[in-house]
Parts: structure tokens; C-alpha cells; sequence
């Protein structure tokens, strides 16, 4: 114990950059998503390809990979980028590709009628998108989301090879120091359990108000009121 008392300062230092890279990475990821899940579906052949052939990209390459690409090939052509850049980066390509596949999906899950109603309307295409689809899509990307968030926080953990001091590396440093390897793993399994499951506890909060906001099931107010032993069914009626 008294080694993970001396380890804890390191750790939290470890875990502010994990989160760090997730809020980062997360950001970059969902404004690269929306990007290409929307254009992937004009009428526009060359940028869909485009769309299409970026997607492609970085959901077929290895996260790994295209970390060591942006943090060590890069500089052979003059290029260097600070290494939590390079890890907000790589990880908001990445993970941005497979948002893509969603946010796209979920658009096209909005029924046709609805996209009908907003042309009979007169509505420019962005105010189709912006008032009529996406609050509807909104609703059903973000379990999905929630999911690649989750992926994304696990998948900071390769940080640690391109020099960041995050959590799994110092983890690393506390297997070193106590020679325990399961005590030390044992620690940062705890942790990432803990940092996975605030952040789906905060996507269900969004996730309730997407959904209120189109009136299907309790607002965030009535969901965080609700009695422990009272059905949600109840509160939705």
C-alpha cells in the first residue's frame, strides 16, 4: 500500500491526460463524424467517394498504426506534432471514421416523410438537416456514440508509446516499483472500470434528454426526481 501512495500523485497525473486524449479525441472524433456521416449521403458523386474513401481509411487501419504514422513518420518530412496533438488527432480519425457509420445510419433512419414534410415546407437543405432530421437522428446515435466513447477512452491506452505519461503508463510504472503485477493492473482495470462507467452515466443523461426533447419517455428533470421504487413507465404516462 504504501507504494500506491507514493504511485497516487503519478496516477492522477496519468488520468488527467487519459482524459485529457478521451475529451480531446472525443470532440475532433464527433465534429469528424458528423462531417463525413452527412456528406456521405449528397448526391455529389466526388465528395460521397471522398467521404466513403476517408471512412474506409481510418476504420481499416490500425489505431496503433496511424498513431506511430502521425508521431514518427511525420517528422521525416518535416512535420512534428506535439504528442498530446498527436493523440487527440489519431484518435479523433479514427474513431471519427466509425461515428461516421452512425451519425450516417441514423439519418437515414429518420422516415423519408419526415424530409417530404421539410421540402413541401420550403426548407433549405440546412434547415431540413438542422430542424427536421438531425434532432431525430440525435436520438438514435448516441447509445452508439456512447459505445465508441467507451472504445475511444480504452483506446488512449497507446498513448503510452508515443511518450504520454497517461494512465496506462503509469500503471506501468507501478507493476515496475511493486513488482506485483496483478495488484498494479488490478488498479488501473478499477480505474478505467470507474472513468467508463461515469462517462456512460453522462451519455444516458443526454441520451434521456435527446429522447424528451422529441416527447418519447420522462425529461432529465422528471428521470432525476424519479422515486428509486417508481417505473419509469409512470413518470412517461
Amino acid at each position: 500500500m504504501d507504494a500506491l501512495r507514493d504511485a497516487l500523485p503519478g496516477i492522477w497525473d496519468g488520468i488527467l491526460v487519459t482524459l485529457q486524449l478521451t475529451l480531446g479525441g472525443a470532440a475532433l472524433a464527433f465534429l469528424i463524424a458528423l462531417l463525413l456521416g452527412t456528406v456521405v449521403r449528397v448526391r455529389n458523386l466526388a465528395l460521397r467517394g471522398a467521404s466513403r474513401v476517408l471512412i474506409e481509411f481510418f476504420r481499416g487501419t490500425s489505431l496503433l498504426v496511424q498513431i506511430f504514422w502521425l508521431f514518427y513518420v511525420l517528422p521525416l518530412f518535416g512535420y512534428q506534432l506535439e504528442p498530446v496533438f498527436c493523440g487527440i488527432l489519431a484518435l479523433g480519425l479514427n474513431y471519427g471514421a466509425y461515428g461516421a457509420e452512425v451519425v450516417r445510419g441514423a439519418l437515414n433512419a429518420v422516415p423519408r416523410t419526415q424530409w417530404e414534410a421539410a421540402v413541401a415546407l420550403n426548407f433549405s437543405p440546412w434547415q431540413r438537416l438542422h430542424r427536421v432530421l438531425f434532432p431525430q437522428a440525435w436520438a438514435l446515435m448516441v447509445p452508439p456514440l456512447t459505445n465508441l466513447l467507451i472504445h475511444l477512452l480504452k483506446g488512449t491506452a497507446v498513448a503510452s508509446y508515443i511518450t504520454l505519461q497517461d494512465l496506462t503508463f503509469e500503471i506501468g510504472k507501478l507493476r515496475q516499483s511493486t513488482g506485483d503485477t496483478l495488484f498494479a493492473f488490478g488498479v488501473g482495470l478499477l480505474i478505467y472500470f470507474v472513468l467508463a462507467y461515469v462517462l456512460t452515466v453522462l451519455m444516458n443523461l443526454v441520451e434521456t434528454r435527446a429522447k424528451s426533447k422529441l416527447g418519447r419517455g420522462p425529461t432529465l428533470k422528471e428521470m432525476l426526481r424519479l422515486a428509486p421504487d417508481e417505473p419509469v413507465e409512470a413518470v412517461a404516462r
